[in-house]
C-alpha cells in the first residue's frame, strides 16, 4: 500500500478525467465511422442490436451497487438508476427507448429483446462489467460508472450525426440518446461527489483511478467485437 498522502480534490478529479478522456470508446473506429456517416444499414442495426446487451446489464449492475451501501440516503439517490433504465411500469425508461431505436433502424423487437442474435465476445465484455460491480468496493464501482463524465458529449454528437447522415432513421427514435444527455450529467455529478468524498487516501483514489480504466476497456472491447463481425478492415480508416 502506498504512502502517499491523498491528491487534493481537483488532481483526483483531474486523473480520473484525464485516465477516462484519453480511454474513452468515442474514440473507437466504429464510433468515428458511425459519426461520419460511414456505416451501412447492416452495420448500424448490429450496433444497437449488440449494445442493447450492455444496457441491460446496466440496471442489473445498479441493482449490486445498491446492495453494497448500508446507506438509505446514497441508495435512494441511487435508485433512481434503475428507474431511469426498467423504467415504473411496462412501456417506460430507457430499455423501452432502445427497444423504439432497434425498431428505428428496421430490427425487429423481438430478436433484439430475445438477446439471441448477440454476439460471444460482446455478452463476455458486459458480463464482465457485471462481475467488476459484484466483486469490488462500493467506492470503486461508483468509480467505474464514470465514464458517464463523457456521454453527454457523445450523445449530443451522436444525435447530429445521426439527423445529417441517417435520415432514414426516424428522428422520434433518438429519444435515447436525447434522454441521456442530462441524466447522465446529473448521474456523473452524484457519482463523482461520491468517489471524491470516500476516496480519502491515495490507494482508494488509485483504485478507483483503475476501476474506470476497467470500464472504459470494456466499453472498448465491445466495439472491438462488433467491429470484427461487421465492419471489414477495408472501411475507411478514420
Amino acid at each position: 500500500m502506498s504512502d502517499r498522502p491523498p491528491l487534493p480534490r481537483d488532481e483526483f478529479v483531474s486523473w480520473l478525467r484525464r485516465e477516462g478522456e484519453s480511454r474513452y470508446h468515442d474514440q473507437h473506429r466504429v464510433h468515428v465511422l458511425m459519426h461520419q456517416g460511414k456505416l451501412s444499414k447492416l452495420q448500424l442495426q448490429q450496433w444497437v442490436l449488440n449494445r442493447f446487451y450492455y444496457q441491460t446489464r446496466i440496471p442489473i449492475k445498479d441493482a449490486l451497487i445498491l446492495a453494497k451501501s448500508e446507506d438509505p440516503v446514497f441508495r435512494r439517490a441511487w435508485i433512481r438508476r434503475i428507474h431511469d433504465h426498467d423504467g415504473s411500469a411496462p412501456g417506460e425508461g430507457g430499455l423501452e427507448l432502445w427497444l423504439r431505436l432497434a425498431e428505428g433502424v428496421g430490427l425487429k423487437r423481438a430478436e433484439v429483446e430475445g438477446l439471441g442474435s448477440v454476439l460471444p465476445g460482446v455478452k463476455f465484455a458486459c458480463d464482465a462489467y457485471v462481475t467488476l460491480v459484484r466483486e469490488r468496493s462500493l467506492l470503486e464501482a461508483v468509480a467505474s460508472s464514470l465514464t458517464e463524465f463523457f456521454a453527454p458529449d457523445l450523445m449530443s454528437r451522436r444525435i447530429q450525426a445521426w439527423q445529417d447522415h441517417y435520415p432514414w432513421v426516424d428522428a422520434e427514435m433518438l429519444a435515447y440518446f436525447r434522454a441521456r444527455v442530462p441524466r447522465a450529467r446529473v448521474d456523473s455529478e452524484e457519482a463523482i461527489a461520491f468517489v471524491v468524498g470516500h476516496a480519502d487516501t491515495f490507494e482508494l483514489q488509485r483504485r478507483c483511478v483503475a476501476a474506470l480504466i476497467r470500464k472504459t476497456e470494456i466499453l472498448w472491447h465491445l466495439l472491438d467485437c462488433v467491429q470484427a463481425a461487421y465492419v471489414p478492415s477495408t472501411e475507411e480508416a478514420p
